[in-house]
């Protein structure tokens, strides 16, 4: 069956073909003109998002509480994913893959189920501290990195515009 292409004439086409349409640009990305990183959600879907951090991050505090292992250890350990960030001086692919494992919820779940699982007594109050940074940090639209640069999350873009 011959393919309709921009130069083909119509009365060369079989009669079902659709008709030729004109060479035309390639349309912008729809994320271009929201200002948003490629691949990243917007509107209904980013807010959606963020409650779900806000929810795990609600959830992650209860059953911190009800550990009673101490608010002193969870102020300690809260920020500790953040650490992830020093992949960046290696480059914005090797910090995407840093952040990205360590704000991941594969790890907290993985070190729940060990705590659970394997009767580790630090795992559950790790996973528990883990899991509320994460849910945090999505609470306030900071979502998992592309490879592009810092700012291009799975949220959208962070921060302020380099000048």
């Amino acid at each position: 069956m011959p393919v309709l292409t921009s130069s083909s004439s119509p009365s060369s086409a079989p009669p079902h073909a659709a008709p030729a349409l004109p060479d035309a640009a390639p349309a912008a990305h729809p994320f271009a003109a929201l200002g948003a990183a490629e691949g990243a959600t917007t509107g209904g879907v980013r807010w959606l998002l963020r409650l779900e951090g806000a929810a795990v991050l609600a959830l992650a505090l209860w059953a911190y509480h009800q550990q009673a292992a101490g608010w002193g250890l969870f102020a300690a350990a809260f920020l500790a994913p953040d650490l992830s960030f020093l992949g960046y001086l290696a480059g914005p692919r090797v910090g995407a893959r840093l952040y990205n494992a360590a704000h991941s919820y594969l790890g907290p779940a993985a070190c729940l189920a060990l705590g659970l699982l394997a009767a580790v007594p630090w795992a559950v109050p790790a996973a528990l501290i883990w899991a509320a940074h994460i849910g945090f940090d999505r609470a306030l639209g900071y979502g998992l990195k592309y490879p592009s640069g810092f700012r291009h999350t799975h949220l959208g873009l962070i921060g302020r515009p380099p000048r």
